[in-house]
């Protein structure tokens, strides 16, 4: 016990550090190395990475033709396609902007479990969250339309599309994929992105403008190992521990920490609109989940009784 009451508080902020520095860290890194050979890279080190624990935990690959299908599904509608986008978005518009766009992660998907899960409903609050988030998001978007249809503003739906994929896959999984295991869901995916990727990037990309050296290199694998493979563990560890309602709140803090580490280190700037923007869709998500906040509090007193 001990030991949960100092790791359990350590992982989530971990979590929501590693998260909200991956959109600066994703901006640097296409300084040095195409976005497909990039990503196409930080995948296979990441599937490498998956298989070494799997191994080390003993956990058994599971090969049935359902769940071969949803590796695929993920592969491309949740790493390959998604992430493409996030880098293309990387290219044309500030991080901190990138992750208020993809904090509408949780909007999306209580929009669609709303319509294709059964224990999920449209109550009030949601409504008026949902109405506050797309009222933020379209002050987001002001400045963007104001651009006359530039990169800045195909980055920003690029971000939003990709927000989306995600969320649609989520659901999916949620309603098909209980029954596999966290690691083998995402160890064949993983390695699917990454060859396809690294495949359209050395047939597509530049190479020589490619620059491998010490801080890239540095870069891609903090992405690899700690973005993608630690939290994707310390999100699962901790989901046995935490009520969810706590876990989804890191939809909330990583846009934060996101825009406070590209203001202070990127020297990013935000413009009225989007600040405001920012607000209402945060705000909006808050009131979402506030029914599961609630419920989540009410427990934890009546636990403390």
């Amino acid at each position: 016990m001990k030991e949960n009451k100092f790791l359990v508080p350590l992982l989530y902020t971990l979590l929501c550090l590693f998260w909200g520095s991956s959109w600066f860290v994703i901006k640097l890194s296409l300084d040095y190395v195409t976005p497909f050979i990039n990503l196409g890279i930080r995948f296979l080190i990441s599937a490498t990475a998956i298989y070494l624990v799997m191994i080390y935990t003993k956990t058994k690959l599971d090969l049935q033709l359902n769940s071969i299908l949803i590796y695929l599904l993920l592969g491309l509608l949740s790493y390959s396609i998604p992430f493409s986008l996030v880098y293309f978005a990387e290219k044309r518009i500030p991080s901190s902007l990138a992750s208020i766009l993809f904090g509408m992660y949780p909007f999306f998907v209580a929009i669609l479990s709303s319509i294709f899960c059964k224990d999920e409903t449209l109550s009030t609050n949601r409504i008026l969250g949902i109405i506050l988030s797309f009222y933020g998001l379209t002050l987001i978007f002001k400045d963007g339309l104001s651009i006359e249809l530039s990169e800045y503003f195909l980055g920003m739906l690029a971000v939003i599309l990709s927000a989306l994929m995600q969320a649609s896959v989520a659901v999916t999984i949620k309603i098909k994929g209980g029954h596999l295991n966290p690691l083998s869901m995402n160890f064949i995916p993983t390695m699917i992105a990454g060859i396809i990727l690294l495949t359209i990037g050395l047939t597509t990309e530049d190479v020589s403008k490619n620059v491998f050296n010490f801080k890239s290199i540095l870069m891609i694998i903090y992405l690899a190992i700690f973005v993608t493979v630690f939290n994707f563990t310390a999100y699962y560890w901790l989901l046995k521990r935490l009520s969810v309602v706590i876990l989804s709140l890191t939809s909330f803090i990583t846009p934060i920490v996101a825009v406070l580490i590209g203001v202070i280190l990127g020297g990013e700037k935000l413009s009225s609109n989007i600040s405001s923007g920012a607000f209402f869709v945060l705000f909006g998500l808050i009131i979402i989940n506030w029914e599961g906040i609630k419920k989540f509090y009410h427990q934890k007193k009546v636990k403390s009784l």
